[in-house]
């Protein structure tokens, strides 16, 4: 074996465990990668004797060469367990985070959305103008369609609306997430949204795959971001 080639396989081997020490991210892809580090450890070694083994002396190598490269595997080898060891704590955070979320269970909860939990055949909005003005309250289903629409006159300040979950029709429709809007009529003619916040009754908790927590009213699902308040 060539000094040129056992260096090129040497160079190689350091490659392939930098790259295992980067997809290190979760419990099992870290015990993969450190499976690969070892393997590729291990490889370096033989090929460092089978150098030494085969060195020129009048022309000695550069241990400092080496020396970088155990190093490099060392450092490798620590990136994987600490990457390995965060994964594990996000995880217990995340389980803590659902144990103590779940204590909402049951309460009325108020958070910003445009969609409006209907449970037990109730859904609640509230909206807030300035000034008392008219304002068309109107729901639509999953699909686009209008269910509903409602006219009434504001008050300064905040306002609740319930719907009782009837259509345009008088019929009932199912408990679900039904799209909400509320527009609001200036003196001049003019019409602009009005932000909602809704209020349901927390049914549950559910991990999303980003990593972070929702919280759920019935068929509405929101970020703990968007709760502005939680009740009895």
């Amino acid at each position: 074996m060539s000094l040129a080639s056992v260096t090129a396989q040497q160079n190689n081997a350091l490659a392939i465990a930098s790259t295992a020490g980067s997809v290190g991210t979760s419990g099992s892809s870290g015990n993969t990668a450190l499976a690969s580090l070892s393997s590729n450890f291990n490889d370096f070694l033989k090929m460092l004797m089978t150098q030494l083994q085969n060195q020129d002396p009048t022309n000695p190598m550069d241990t400092n060469q080496f020396t970088s490269e155990l190093v490099q595997f060392s450092g490798v080898e620590q990136q994987i367990n600490t990457n390995t060891s965060l994964t594990q704590l996000i995880q217990l955070t995340q389980a803590g985070e659902v144990m103590q979320a779940s204590a909402m269970s049951g309460k009325q909860v108020t958070v910003t959305s445009d969609h409006v939990p209907l449970q037990n055949g109730k859904g609640t909005i509230q909206f807030t103008t300035r000034t008392a003005q008219p304002v068309d309250i109107l729901i639509y289903d999953s699909t686009g369609n209008k269910l509903s629409d409602n006219m009434m006159m504001s008050t300064a300040g905040i306002n609740t609306w319930t719907w009782n979950g009837t259509n345009s029709r008088g019929a009932a429709v199912p408990d679900g997430s039904y799209k909400v809007a509320v527009v609001a009529a200036g003196v001049d003619g003019t019409t602009s949204a009005v932000s909602t916040n809704v209020i349901g009754t927390a049914t549950g908790v559910q991990s999303q795959s980003s990593g972070s927590l929702a919280l759920e009213l019935g068929a509405l699902s929101v970020p703990f971001s968007q709760v502005v308040s939680v009740g009895n």
